[in-house]
């Protein structure tokens, strides 16, 4: 029963904790608008507080749910992908899907500077649609690639370093792209790389919230195999587990996770790799029916509290929000290798 009571204990705190972190995001930033404004804002009793609407709907909302959709999706993804590949450093970049959606935003900006077309500099609302669809495009053929090698090879180590060699390929295709990119599209590319939950409207948070959903549902119905590959191929085979269409689902869940939500915010980094092991540290387990909500609520409260971290109060701008999950989750990936060292020793 004790382990029952942790468990309820933890899912309520983060999921208390997710609410407070999502109002905050609504509140807080470089205009300072006070609680009882917001919360008139989302009961719908704006009256006179028509710039306080704007703000809160067209622009808090949006980047809200956006950190959000995307933290459930990168955590989710990340805790299918170490499960597949039995490796507590596998995250959601590790199948090279995030390079080939930095290879699709490459191709563009290529291809509009020779057309004479800056595409990444335009403030045209188009500009900002081909971004997404050339990032989307990319990942996806990376996705379908991977997929295919899979479909050949069972492997699942041989997958991962297929994967891993893929990325490599894809970055250097990237590099080449970015050394006959003028200066200004470069750093606007740059820009791009560094990850940002601010550039997108209500209709594409709530499209890239549902997004994660389905990935949910989907996820769910893989708890019982990934629960039996913990314990081995030949363990998982012998319940009747068809670990090859389990590695078919995990990768095109997973990769379709990262897809979507890296060609609406760019690569986001750690959020995926650290998400895992934060709620396996918490939650002491490795059963994925108890792992797969800790994910969600935990996931999504990380980009929560990375984007409110980002936001700089009196002025127009946030921080790159790579930089932020860079420097909260690197130190948690390598407090988990020390812990896991530790844990060998003793």
């Amino acid at each position: 029963m004790k382990p029952k009571i942790n468990t309820a204990f933890w899912y309520l705190i983060f999921t208390a904790l997710l609410l407070i972190l999502f109002l905050a995001n609504l509140w807080y930033g470089s205009v300072l608008i006070s609680w009882s404004k917001v919360v008139a804002v989302i009961t719908g009793n704006t009256g006179s507080l028509q710039v306080a609407r704007v703000i809160v709907l067209e622009y808090r909302l949006p980047q809200a749910v956006t950190s959000l959709a995307t933290g459930i999706a990168l955590g989710v993804a990340g805790l299918l992908l170490q499960t597949l590949f039995r490796n507590p450093l596998a995250g959601p970049s590790v199948l090279g899907i995030s390079s080939g959606a930095s290879l699709g935003v490459a191709l563009v900006v290529l291809l509009g500077s020779g057309l004479g077309y800056d595409i990444l500099v335009s403030a045209n609302p188009l500009s900002e649609l081909s971004l997404v669809v050339a990032a989307l495009v990319g990942a996806l053929v990376v996705l379908l690639i991977i997929l295919f090698v899979s479909n050949r090879i069972g492997n699942v180590v041989t997958v991962l370093i297929i994967g891993i060699m893929i990325g490599y390929a894809v970055s250097a295709i990237v590099g080449v792209l970015q050394f006959f990119s003028r200066a200004e599209e470069l750093h606007a590319y740059v820009l791009w790389g560094l990850g940002s939950f601010s550039k997108t409207n209500l209709q594409q948070s709530v499209f890239l919230l549902l997004t994660a959903l389905l990935g949910i549902f989907l996820a769910v119905f893989l708890l019982k195999p990934l629960n039996a590959l913990l314990l081995g191929d030949h363990y998982a085979q012998n319940t009747g587990v068809n670990t090859k269409r389990v590695q078919t689902s995990v990768i095109l869940i997973s990769g379709f996770l990262v897809a979507v939500s890296t060609a609406f915010t760019g690569p986001i980094a750690f959020v995926g790799l650290a998400v895992p092991h934060l709620a396996r540290s918490f939650f002491r387990t490795s059963n994925h029916r108890i792992l797969l909500p800790a994910v969600i609520l935990m996931g999504g409260g990380l980009t929560l509290f990375c984007n409110l971290v980002a936001k700089l109060p009196g002025y127009d701008t946030s921080l790159p929000i790579n930089a932020v999950t860079s420097v909260i989750g690197a130190p948690v990936v390598v407090w988990v290798i020390i812990k896991r060292g530790r844990l060998k020793k003793g």
